[in-house]
């Protein structure tokens, strides 16, 4: 039988329907049984009257506890005096499909009821709450519309290997793993291959996939497994081409998130969703500081000097709503010493940008160095040779100007619906201090 959501139950009124779902709350009064049955759109009230006809669906519903499910054959029918959505089932037939067999740990639907800890060692529990089904719907729709921008725009969806040969990006900050009797590496991004598909001919390529990071870090935005949003394409002239393809992406999603889920948005998480406007700002990275110190009387500490910091992403997310009225802007001309050692340098400048939206930067990005001379030198500058031998390899045999940027998944889902911090908005944390659940 097909499987009827609650949301489309107005479709089926005086019709012997099967539903199925969760117990989310039962009511056993004398002479009348009431549950209110869930799933992930929403939820219905089951009432069975207290008789003799009843007697066997009576003494199912006696043994009944809340969170266990249940398969339910009945008829749907309006009415008015139903408090939820007006409509209710008469049923027929209740089968047991599981029993909740414990106490809760915490109420899952009380944010405050448990610490965060709790309900990440709970974290099964902690998903089933309204609040948290929303979340993850809206994360896997701005996914989906990011993806529908980017078929537009004719990219083709790739798949990298996570187990590599050698350390991504840097040699450091990275797992190893045994591979048979060989050393391997968890990849700390798509980079090297992303550049690789570039030098196949396939001119726009994107991946959705895991990303792994070696970072005893604490903080509320890093994790050591994360979910990365990866892009990369040829026939740019400059960074700027990057930039215009991440503000048109970003612009494009957010208008399809808030038509589908600004009200919903609005309700559980208390934010709105604001639409940007294109161009976003871009301001060079010594002026930053300038303003940043005019304004606010910040000066970045000595070592974070050609770069920036948490403090200072926040100020920056500040001073564009102040100076710009937006939630975005682009931060350029970092220092080469800051920068990985494939971004283009113009002047000794790298080609790049930091994105920074609502305190918190969500995207480096760049023109990538694509010939091969040079790239071999400003790898050797970071200390970088072995490793990096495969990788160089791709530009020997001719590689086209080109650029890309990545996004975490996670942590533009914690900044779109305000939450405090990724590990709510990740389906399982990996920290330094957590591999289970």
């Amino acid at each position: 039988m097909k499987k009827i959501y609650f949301k489309d139950l107005k479709e089926y009124f005086n019709q012997d329907i099967e539903v199925q779902g969760f117990i989310d709350n039962i009511r056993d009064l004398q002479y009348v049984q009431f549950i209110v049955l869930r799933d992930t759109t929403g939820k219905i009230q089951i009432t069975i009257e207290k008789n003799d006809d009843n007697k066997k669906l009576n003494d199912i519903v006696s043994t009944l506890t809340c969170e266990s499910t249940i398969k339910v054959v009945g008829k749907l029918l309006k009415n008015e005096k139903v408090k939820l959505n007006g409509m209710e089932i008469i049923p027929t037939d209740i089968e047991i499909t599981s029993k909740c067999l414990k106490d809760l740990p915490f109420n899952y639907k009380d944010s405050s009821s448990a610490l965060l800890d709790t309900k990440l060692d709970y974290r099964f529990i902690d998903l089933r709450s309204e609040k948290n089904i929303l979340m993850f719907k809206v994360q896997s729709y701005l996914i989906e519309v990011m993806r529908e921008f980017l078929y537009k725009e004719n990219f083709i969806e790739i798949h990298t290997p996570k187990l590599i040969g050698a350390a991504s990006e840097s040699g450091s900050e990275v797992f190893e793993v045994k591979y048979f009797e060989e050393k391997a590496f968890l990849a700390q991004s798509p980079q090297f291959y992303k550049q690789m598909a570039i030098a196949s001919g396939f001119e726009k390529i994107f991946e959705v996939a895991p990303a792994f990071r070696a970072e005893k870090s604490n903080s509320y935005r890093h994790a050591t497994e994360f979910t990365s949003f990866d892009i990369e394409f040829s026939g740019i002239d400059s960074y700027e081409d990057v930039m215009n393809m991440q503000e048109n992406m970003l612009n494009y999603a957010l208008n399809k998130v808030k038509e589908k889920y600004g009200e919903k948005i609005k309700e559980y998480f208390d934010i709105e969703v604001v639409l940007p406007k294109n161009p976003f700002p871009r301001i060079k990275l010594e002026d930053l500081y300038k303003e940043l110190e005019k304004r606010y009387n910040y000066k970045l500490p000595a070592e974070d000097i050609g770069d920036m910091n948490s403090e200072a992403e926040k100020l920056t997310s500040k001073f564009a709503m102040e100076e710009y009225e937006s939630e975005f802007i682009f931060v350029t001309d970092f220092s080469p010493k800051k920068r990985a050692f494939y971004h283009m340098r113009k002047d000794g400048i790298p080609q790049g940008y930091d994105l920074i939206w609502r305190g918190c930067e969500i995207t480096t990005g760049a023109q990538r160095e694509h010939i091969y001379e040079v790239l071999k030198d400003q790898a050797k500058e970071k200390g970088l040779g072995k490793d990096v031998e495969f990788y160089l390899e791709f530009f020997e045999y001719g590689c086209p100007p080109h650029g890309g940027f990545g996004l975490g998944v996670d942590r533009i889902t914690m900044l779109l619906l305000g939450t405090k911090s990724l590990k709510e908005t990740m389906f399982l944390f990996r920290g330094p201090n957590r591999l289970t659940p």
